[in-house]
């Protein structure tokens, strides 16, 4: 019987073991898309305990405490610290086979070097020891970076913000480069005209531009994705239930805006198009500037309106949506394509019923132009796991090419999340191993080792333009 959580976990062949330890393990982290708060890394904080870095914000957590039948108030509410992790770590014997488990104790041994399991008769111990070792100044937020050996972050940003954390980083000149990502949905969520006209409101105050009409607004906008790219952007990001591939004309769309600025509501079909024509325009300049831009497709949000009233969003009230997205996707795609205007893209679906479409429309607009130009995305929040990730590596095996793929990223808000990328490389080798030594791959060490340092690291690093010169120009402080 093997050992949990061992230097070989999930690694079930001695090939997986070779190609994990000597070609993935060690290979730096680009990741590409998070949500980590920037002013803590400006700040350089330290956590007072292990709850305020594993417990505050973490819905998968929350999610797995309210299921276990713990009260919000061990969740969101005002109990205290310890009594907060008490509840979790009452939770986690709990969770055996959910993610959570094996990510809960990758996190205490790579980060704290506990290799106790977590439950009530540990939970004071490590507490203890893990918030201890927090407040030293080896485990401040830029030292947890570069404890996990992080290349390139890539935050979460609305168009409205300063970046004024971003701009201290780049005057301090922190070697990680911590850049922004586009992330312009509420620029184009008109279901609330009260909500969107205060967010007009703000984009007003942002870009110093009065809006009285359509073009006004993209004026605005565009002036944002302008001052995104001087901070170092190069990368948008857009968190939808489909994308919105409607027909429409110029006139219409002017007519839409001045209704919604009146303060009046939208049918279904004019919020359609109104969404359309922001998604060609948002493509249209992240093409010009050469970036990347990714669309996180299929989450149903919110979907328990009594604690959305309470909590707000993004406290794990979250489900896979069976949101139709074929048509849709390669009429959008087929139209930046037509034009030759269709940027770098990267597609990530929520439903895994979705995969094998994901798998096949990449490749309908790669076109030799840049390798891999059309991506599809990692095994993505409620995918995120073992079975999610090996189902979407087995897909764009089967209908792409695997060796062209920027893997992982965390998509998370946690510092403590980066050995999910570990997770991931393990999962990488193992099935390359698996099939060198079935003979379904070519015993050839070297080259499969190459291969899984390309998706591990080198891929994103080209396709993101990070290489040492492009790196220099993305922190550069402007003159």
């Amino acid at each position: 019987m093997k050992k949990f959580l061992d230097e070989n976990f999930l690694l079930n062949t001695k090939t997986a073991q070779k190609l994990f330890h000597e070609y993935a393990k060690d290979m730096p982290i680009i990741d590409y898309h998070c949500h980590l708060p920037q002013q803590q890394i400006a700040e350089d904080k330290n956590f007072e305990n292990l709850t305020q870095i594993w417990l505050y914000g973490d819905h998968y957590k929350w999610r797995a405490m309210r299921t276990n039948g713990v009260n919000e108030n061990f969740c969101t509410g005002d109990a205290s610290d310890w009594e907060k992790f008490r509840q979790w770590s009452a939770t986690v014997p709990y969770t055996l086979r959910n993610p959570l488990y094996h990510w809960t104790h990758l996190e205490l041994q790579r980060y704290f070097d506990v290799h106790e399991i977590l439950d009530p008769s540990t939970a004071r111990k490590i507490y203890e020891e893990c918030s201890a070792k927090l407040k030293t100044p080896d485990y401040s937020v830029r030292n947890l970076l570069r404890k996990m050996n992080v290349h390139t972050v890539c935050t979460t940003d609305d168009p409205t913000d300063d970046l004024e954390y971003h701009a201290q980083l780049r005057e301090e000149g922190f070697e990680i480069p911590i850049l922004p990502a586009f992330r312009p949905d509420k620029a184009m969520d008109v279901a609330d005209p009260e909500k969107f006209n205060s967010y007009i409101k703000k984009l007003e105050s942002a870009s110093n531009i009065n809006i009285s009409s359509f073009d006004d607004f993209l004026y605005a906008l565009q002036n944002r994705h302008d001052f995104f790219a001087s901070m170092g952007c190069g990368v948008s990001d857009h968190g939808l239930e489909e994308i919105y591939a409607e027909d429409f004309t110029g006139t219409e769309i002017e007519s839409i805006f001045n209704k919604i600025h009146l303060g009046k509501s939208l049918n279904d079909v004019e919020q359609r198009h109104f969404k359309s024509a922001m998604l060609l325009h948002f493509a249209e300049w992240d093409w010009e500037k050469g970036w990347v831009q990714q669309f996180h497709l299929g989450a149903l949000r919110n979907n328990n309106t009594r604690m959305l009233r309470t909590l707000g969003p993004d406290t794990g009230w979250d489900s896979i949506g069976d949101f139709s997205q074929g048509k849709a996707l390669a009429s959008f795609l087929g139209k930046l394509d037509s034009e030759d205007k269709l940027a770098k893209t990267i597609l990530y679906n929520l439903n895994p019923a979705d995969n094998e479409l994901m798998a096949t429309m990449i490749g309908n607009f790669n076109d030799g132009s840049v390798a891999g130009k059309i991506q599809w995305g990692s095994g993505w929040w409620f995918l995120d796991q073992k079975d999610g990730m090996v189902k979407q590596m087995n897909a764009l095996s089967n209908m792409g090419l695997l060796s062209k793929f920027v893997g992982m990223l965390t998509d998370s808000r946690s510092f403590m999340s980066f050995p999910r990328h570990e997770y991931f490389r393990r999962l990488l080798c193992n099935l390359f191993g698996e099939e060198i030594e079935n003979g379904e791959l070519p015993n050839d060490i070297v080259w499969v080792g190459k291969i899984i340092k390309d998706i591990c690291f080198h891929n994103a690093q080209q396709y993101f333009g990070l290489q040492q010169e492009g790196i220099k120009k993305a922190i550069a402080v402007p003159a």
